[in-house]
Formats: structure tokens, C-alpha cells, sequence
């Protein structure tokens, strides 16, 4: 049975869960994170050098960083969870790399700090939350008028994508309405699997660790 090992709060392991409920295959998730002091051990190092979540394991295979989990257990468990042929796959594989190589850095500042007084905010929070609301207007500008972000069907795009942008629509910060992000990211919580990612409903799936 498939292992992963990392918080259910993890943004990035919420991705790999919502991808197992979603095709229904059993997996055993275990609690680990900095909050349980396992990350920065020997043993964990061994499997995974950044210290980080989610790390799959999967008979002999050891794998991290969670969109390499995604492509992996798409070739193995669902390959019709991204495109037929090498340039469809170009439509998918796009809004994943841009998720980590534009999004992720604002939306990582602004999670650490938005909730904090402004006084003990980074002297930099105006210009990431600038940047997060750049990012997040791509992203309301492409899905308008669409259901998915590619191959109009649900891909490891929007299952990539689905936990991260939740959290960044829910930031206490001011910004545009983005209201076909908003619908879109409505029909993504409307499915039971991301429901049960984000620890909105328990799963029926996961075997205790």
C-alpha cells in the first residue's frame, strides 16, 4: 500500500491526497512535519534531503516533492488525469511548474504573514501580497469561462493547483473579487475527494498509520 508521509494541513500533501481520493486508491497517510519533530532526523533525511512533506513511498520507491508524487502516480494509477500525448501533457505540466515557479513564493509570504498584527508583518508583505493578487488575476483571467485549467476535463492542473489557491482566496488581505477563480475553485470543494484533502470529510480510503 502507498505511504505518505506528511501533515493533512500540508498544502502540498492535500495535492497527493486529493489525487488518491479522487481515482480511489488506498494509501495509509502518516503524521509527519516539523510539528512532530520527525522531519529533521536521520532517517527522514535519508528518504528525503529537504526535510520537507509529502514523501511517497511506494514498494522501493522513495519519492518527494509533490508534483513529481502527482506525475508519478498519474503514469502508474491514471494516466487519463493528464494529457494522451507530449504536447497535450505541455497544456498540464505548465500550470504546475508556473504554480511553483510564480505563485508559490507570494503565497508563501503572504500565508506566513497575513494573519499576523501589522506591526510584526515582513517589510516586504505589501509587495508579495501585490504579487500574489498578479498571480492570482493569471489564473482568474485563464479559467474564464472554463471548468478546468486544461484539456477541458479535470487534470493534475487543477488538482495541483485546487489546495493552494483555497488558501490564498482565503487571506485576509484586500483584493478583486476574482470571481471565476471563486466558481471554479467552488466546484473543485463541491467534489467529495477535495473534501476529503482539506479535512472537510473523513476519508473511507486511508488506513490508519
Amino acid at each position: 500500500m502507498i505511504r505518505i508521509l506528511g501533515r493533512a494541513t500540508s498544502g502540498n500533501v492535500q495535492k497527493v491526497l486529493f489525487f488518491l481520493e479522487e481515482i480511489g486508491l488506498k494509501y495509509a497517510r502518516e503524521d509527519y512535519g516539523r510539528l512532530f519533530k520527525n522531519t529533521d532526523t536521520d532517517e527522514y533525511r535519508k528518504m528525503n534531503p529537504n526535510m520537507k512533506v509529502p514523501t511517497l513511498i511506494d514498494g522501493d520507491l522513495v519519492a518527494w516533492e509533490s508534483h513529481t508524487i502527482l506525475r508519478y502516480l498519474t503514469a502508474t494509477h491514471n494516466p487519463s488525469l493528464t494529457g494522451a500525448t507530449p504536447a497535450e501533457k505541455t497544456y498540464v505540466e505548465r500550470w504546475m511548474d508556473w504554480n511553483l515557479g510564480a505563485l508559490n513564493t507570494p503565497y508563501v509570504a503572504v500565508f506566513k504573514d497575513a494573519k499576523k498584527p501589522e506591526a510584526e508583518r515582513s517589510a516586504d508583505f505589501a509587495a508579495q501580497s501585490a504579487d500574489l493578487i498578479a498571480q492570482l488575476k493569471i489564473l482568474d483571467g485563464h479559467i474564464k469561462g472554463k471548468a478546468f485549467f486544461a484539456l477541458d476535463k479535470l487534470t493534475i492542473a487543477d488538482i495541483s493547483l485546487a489546495p493552494v489557491v483555497k488558501r490564498c482566496l482565503e487571506f485576509p488581505i484586500e483584493r478583486p473579487e476574482f470571481a471565476e477563480l471563486t466558481r471554479w475553485l467552488k466546484s473543485m470543494e463541491a467534489r467529495p475527494a477535495f473534501a476529503v484533502a482539506t479535512g472537510a470529510k473523513p476519508s473511507t480510503l486511508a488506513s490508519a498509520a
